[in-house]
């Protein structure tokens, strides 16, 4: 039985120690030398502070380094919480102070920006670590056996309403028992390439880094600075021959939009699974219809449920105007659909996806309300202390007994591949930034556009919108469409009608 993600590791090092771990340009690097630089930075981290359970920053482009220091932090039996370089000064701030990392694993060249979040003593330098030092195997091994499966492996930060993300904590068991469900039911074998492309702070690379270590995979990092060139990154996928891809629907969107498919020999690809957002069925189809040997698979679920808790194969033809289900729930993993009366749906009714099982995570890092608002007792099972957790999506069966997701309940979105809280860009733009007196954020599924709708007497240049808002939040929570209004509509209650602006929206 595993009780720590290490666990795989240990044996991949044991069997394919010369084997190529990690692929970055023109960089490699085998298991042995991963896990003899991770051994060491892990014995540097305990030597300064003697810790268990804690919580370890690390900020770094996705490369070499980082994957070492994430590995490095679970040998330390520590959380290792990667941040965004590319996020704003006060988001980073905003996270850091919320979680309060016992240390931050950083370089050179982000040295002076750290400095100026953490104290000096917090800050650990990986460009200075010395990696031919000796490592201490036996020392590391038995603070690994004290560890229990419930013990956190890792810290995702998501949108929060207040301005400050959410620090969602998941642990050793349910990496470990989504692994092992991926493995029985793809039969990943041990010559898989993984075309690394989502950034260190989604749990697609939390993934990606477990089936690196379970079955040896080699780990292709694709910089996020080619999203704006897809045929770039399929190149990467043809040169290394990569067996594997789990992305996020936006670039494969834009790859089937330019007909790319057809320009390079991607004849080695052998499972593609995407997740993160609805994925249109007319652009899946350009891909099943260009890959006819790959197999394909819809996975679901918001970082609260390590990684998805559903999944579809894609083993029938789909129409162009079809929605792809969400499918079945995973192994070891009960969806409940519960209607506003907290009982279970009946037939095709729309309710909300509820989730119970290992999957979920331990709640927020230090934010016991939201905590309790999201992860609740079960309303099925009054006997016994049961926790599910209260997606906010909601879902129908269809008539073949697969799940459809049909949209969200509350202002949480996916956009991207990333989850936002709408919430928190409206707190930003109104009561942070001060731009407008009052403010309202709509989201434009169909065409995958933030639109803000302000209030003002006069419009206010775009330009001066952006600036401002990218000073706090990241790019990708920027508003793309600005409409000003004299008087934002109210309903009886006096609030902002939302209802209304979104109709609106839709009409534009």
């Amino acid at each position: 039985m595993k009780k720590n993600i290490l666990d795989y590791l240990t044996s991949t090092v044991k069997s394919h120690p010369a084997k190529t771990a990690i692929i970055e340009g023109e960089k490699t690097i085998s298991f042995k030398n991963l896990d003899k630089k991770a051994k060491i930075l892990a014995k540097i981290l305990i030597s300064k502070r003697d810790i268990r359970n804690e919580p370890i920053a690390v900020f770094l482009p996705k490369t070499i380094d980082s994957v070492i220091a994430d590995i490095a932090i679970t040998y330390s039996s520590n959380i290792y919480m990667n941040l965004d370089i590319k996020t704003p000064n006060e988001r980073i701030k905003n996270i850091v102070e919320l979680v309060k990392p016992k240390f931050i694993i950083t370089n050179t060249l982000y040295l002076k920006f750290i400095s100026e979040i953490g104290e000096n003593d917090i800050i650990v330098n990986i460009d200075t670590i010395n990696f031919d030092a000796s490592i201490e195997n036996e020392y590391l091994i038995s603070r690994i056996q004290k560890s229990i499966d419930t013990d956190p492996l890792c810290i995702i930060n998501t949108s929060g309403s207040t301005g400050t993300p959410k620090g969602v904590v998941l642990n050793h068991k349910s990496f470990i028992d989504f692994t092992e469900w991926s493995l029985d039911t793809f039969n990943f074998s041990e010559d898989e390439i993984i075309g690394s492309l989502s950034p260190l702070v989604f749990d697609i690379y939390s993934f990606e880094l477990c089936l690196l270590m379970a079955k040896g995979s080699t780990l292709v990092l694709i910089p996020d600075t080619l999203a704006a060139f897809p045929i770039n990154i399929l190149n990467i996928l043809e040169q290394h021959k990569v067996t594997f891809l789990f992305w996020v629907p936006t670039i494969m969107v834009n790859i089937a939009n330019m007909d790319l498919l057809t320009k390079v020999n991607l004849s080695h690809l052998k499972i593609v699974w995407f997740a993160g957002e609805v994925f249109p069925t007319k652009q899946f189809n350009y891909w099943k219809n260009n890959l006819t040997e790959t197999l394909f698979a819809n996975l679901y679920g918001p970082i609260e449920i390590t990684l998805d808790c559903t999944y579809f194969i894609v083993d029938r033809e789909m129409q162009d105007d079809e929605p792809l289900p969400i499918g079945i729930p995973c192994r070891n993993t009960d969806i409940l659909i519960l209607n506003d009366y907290n009982s279970e749906v009946q037939g095709q009714e729309e309710g909300e996806l509820c989730v119970r099982g290992t999957s979920l995570a331990m709640g927020y890092y230090n934010n016991p309300e939201k905590t309790q608002a999201a992860f609740v007792q079960n309303p099925l099972n009054s006997s016994y202390p049961e926790i599910i957790y209260k997606t906010g999506d909601i879902v129908a069966y269809n008539e073949l007994g697969e799940i459809v997701f049909k949209g969200r309940k509350d202002s949480l979105v996916k956009h991207l591949g990333y989850r936002i809280e709408l919430g928190e860009i409206e707190h930003v733009i109104v009561n942070k930034l001060k731009l407008a007196k009052n403010g309202c954020i709509i989201y434009n599924s169909a065409k995958k556009e933030i639109t803000l709708i302000y209030e003002a007497e006069l419009e206010i240049p775009i330009v001066i919108f952006r600036k401002e808002i990218t000073t706090i939040l990241p790019k990708y929570m920027v508003p793309t469409v600005y409409i000003r209004m004299d008087e934002l509509p109210r309903n009886t209650n006096g609030k902002i009608d939302r209802l209304k602006l979104k109709n609106k929206i839709n009409l534009l």
